[in-house]
């Protein structure tokens, strides 16, 4: 458990980081990847060959004796909400930090983001239960809680229930925004819940996992222990075939998320824990400018 000061230093530590990740690298690929909720009117101006005759505004045009066009411009104002796993798993992490250090990591970089193109941020923390909600809004101030409270909540519970926290989100946010779901996905059963969020919201899902997810060391005996029920299990990883069945059970949880997502018209990207998540999040804005990705 952090102390208070800890919890500050690392706090102002993630907010220069992301700021300036936000800043440099992220603010014209968030800014373009993402759609307004419509247009807006702007002006209008003397028609010209080429606009579109249904935009002509007759009343102003009857006035002044010559076609005037309407001008319109995208609504750049978004709403941006992290659901974030807090569960007993995200606390798993071998050389390179624990899940819960990365997704603190990302979600300071997606809530300061957000902050730099004056977008809403909220914010959804749960574990088998809703641990917190905190409603978007703007400002430093915001990204700052959020950041706060990702390095210093203590869950009530140890499970995970991915399908409910979507269900909550879907009923707490009723117009269209953009979610960015952080989890190591250990749970089933959320098919339902993402494809109805899926049909209103952009909902992009980020799988995080460490490499001892995925594969076991060759160690010889040794004792497993679930993070969430606690549960134990001798396994013999000195065996080819024990450690080839744990890959396996690994790469059917990797294809079950990437199924649902799929079937949810949503994203999904995978990261593993040391790895360069800035060019992951790069790469992925920059698919969705050119159309790539939804």
């Amino acid at each position: 458990m952090r102390t208070r000061e800890q919890i500050l230093k690392k706090v102002r530590e993630l907010e220069i980081k992301s700021k300036k990740l936000a800043t440099e690298l992220f603010s014209g690929e968030y800014h373009s990847a993402f759609k307004g909720k419509g247009m807006s009117f702007k002006e209008v101006r003397e028609y010209a060959p080429g606009d579109d005759v249904r935009f002509i505004d007759w009343n102003v045009s009857a006035r002044i004796g010559h076609p005037y066009s309407k001008i319109f411009e995208e609504e750049r104002e978004l709403t941006v909400m992290m659901l974030i796993d807090i569960s007993s798993s995200e606390l798993f992490g071998t050389s390179y930090g624990r899940k819960r250090d990365l997704a603190a990591e990302l979600a300071a970089v997606l809530a300061f983001s957000a902050v730099a193109n004056a977008d809403k941020v909220g914010a959804i923390f749960f574990s088998d239960k809703i641990e917190l909600y905190v409603p978007p809004k703007k400002g430093r101030q915001q990204a700052l809680f959020i950041v706060r409270e990702m390095l210093g909540l203590t869950p009530g519970s140890k499970g995970t229930n991915i399908g409910a926290a979507i269900r909550f989100f879907s009923n707490a946010t009723k117009q269209g925004c953009i979610a960015f779901l952080l989890s190591d996905f250990l749970d089933k059963n959320y098919e339902d819940a993402l494809r109805v969020a899926g049909k209103k919201h952009d909902v992009i899902g980020i799988r995080l996992y460490d490499r001892m997810d995925k594969e076991l060391p060759n160690a010889g005996l040794i004792q497993l222990m679930d993070a969430e029920t606690d549960a134990t299990q001798w396994v013999d990883s000195g065996n080819a075939y024990v450690r080839r069945k744990y890959e396996e059970a690994f790469f059917q949880r990797t294809a079950y998320c990437a199924e649902v997502f799929k079937k949810a018209n949503s994203d999904l990207l995978h990261l593993k824990t040391g790895d360069d998540y800035i060019n992951v999040l790069r790469r992925f804005f920059k698919s969705r400018v050119k159309g790539g990705i939804k």
